[in-house]
């Protein structure tokens, strides 16, 4: 639901252009490399001068500060840097990158939390902040406890695959009919359950087994069970069973599974919205649902500029012939 306007920062009069915008403005995102806005004059003290109350959120490949701050940064090398990279995948192949943008959602939802927290100490304070958010550090801040773990005993986390360092069964297995199912067992009255399940009830007291150390110890050997019983089913006949006997599992799906299933459904979960351009459009939902509040995608987002003189004209009162001019000039 964004609108959209242009802006040349690099010329004078778009910064003073954005000096206008920002001194009625909450909060300004900006993701150029460190330094760049006050090259322009469009620093935080700067902007701060007008609107104290402003809140900034800098997002950029490795912050405003330390010796990488200058160089450029995508969300593949943040991902890489992070840790994560090194610890996805299975120890007999090379690590493996995230199959989607991870660094780059995962540092805008931290961005978004970060400006809300600071709008709520301005509702004290009276007075507004910038956050310094590089791509790297909220994947890193996930990775627990791998900074803890090095610190105390010196060690590194290697890729285990889809399996967990602090407990088992929890993995991936493949059913008769070709089908994925993942299982976490966890927690020792779920691993009861599984073992109760797939009758293995003597597993339960198996001293290999009976502690999770031991499980993890010998977690080869549990998978290999759970594999056995899980490969002789096809996946709604083992997903019935192991529901039914109080097992945690699910289904890896793809896109069309996801289409097809009824709590996405139910839920709600994807939208079909107008586009002008390319007609309908489905996706995401406004995740999470607000009991009082609920979101609503009203777009699937907008034409380049499509804004301009709506917003310039709400925002600062330019009329028709006024934001023409700044086009004609390339200031927009």
């Amino acid at each position: 639901n964004k609108r959209c306007i242009t802006l040349n920062m690099a010329k004078p009069d778009g910064q003073a252009l954005l000096k206008a915008l920002a001194a009625k403005a909450d909060v300004l995102v900006e993701s150029f490399q460190a330094a760049t806005m006050e090259k322009w004059g469009l620093g935080y003290d700067d902007l701060a001068k007008l609107n104290p109350g402003l809140v900034m959120v800098r997002i950029s490949g490795f912050g405003q500060d330390g010796p990488y701050k200058d160089r450029p940064g995508f969300g593949t090398i943040a991902e890489s840097m992070s840790g994560l990279v090194h610890i996805t995948g299975f120890p007999d192949q090379p690590p493996v990158l995230p199959a989607f943008p991870m660094a780059d959602e995962v540092a805008g939802t931290f961005g978004a939390m970060s400006a809300m927290m600071a709008i709520h100490e301005r509702q004290k304070s009276g007075k507004g902040q910038w956050i310094d958010l590089s791509l790297y550090e909220p994947l890193f801040r996930l990775l627990v406890p791998q900074p803890t773990e090095y610190a105390a005993s010196g060690t590194v986390r290697q890729r285990i695959g889809n399996e967990l360092a602090d407990g088992a069964p929890r993995n991936l297995y493949k059913t008769k009919d070709g089908k994925w199912l993942s299982l976490s067992a966890n927690s020792q009255g779920i691993f009861e359950k599984l073992m109760q399940t797939i009758g293995q009830p003597g597993l339960i007291q198996d001293p290999r087994f009976k502690e999770m150390s031991g499980r993890i110890e010998n977690r080869v050997e549990l998978n290999r069970i759970v594999q056995d019983w899980i490969g002789a089913r096809p996946l709604a006949e083992a997903m019935a069973v192991m529901e039914k006997g109080g097992a945690v599992v699910g289904p890896v799906y793809d896109s069309k599974m996801i289409f097809e299933d009824p709590q996405y459904a139910a839920r709600k979960d994807m939208v079909t919205v107008s586009d002008p351009e390319v007609g309908s459009v489905t996706t995401h939902a406004a995740i999470p649902f607000f009991s009082r509040t609920p979101g609503e995608v009203r777009h699937a987002g907008p034409r380049l500029g499509q804004h301009n003189e709506s917003v310039l004209g709400e925002w600062l009162g330019y009329d028709v012939a006024k934001v023409a001019k700044l086009k004609a000039d390339g200031v927009i």
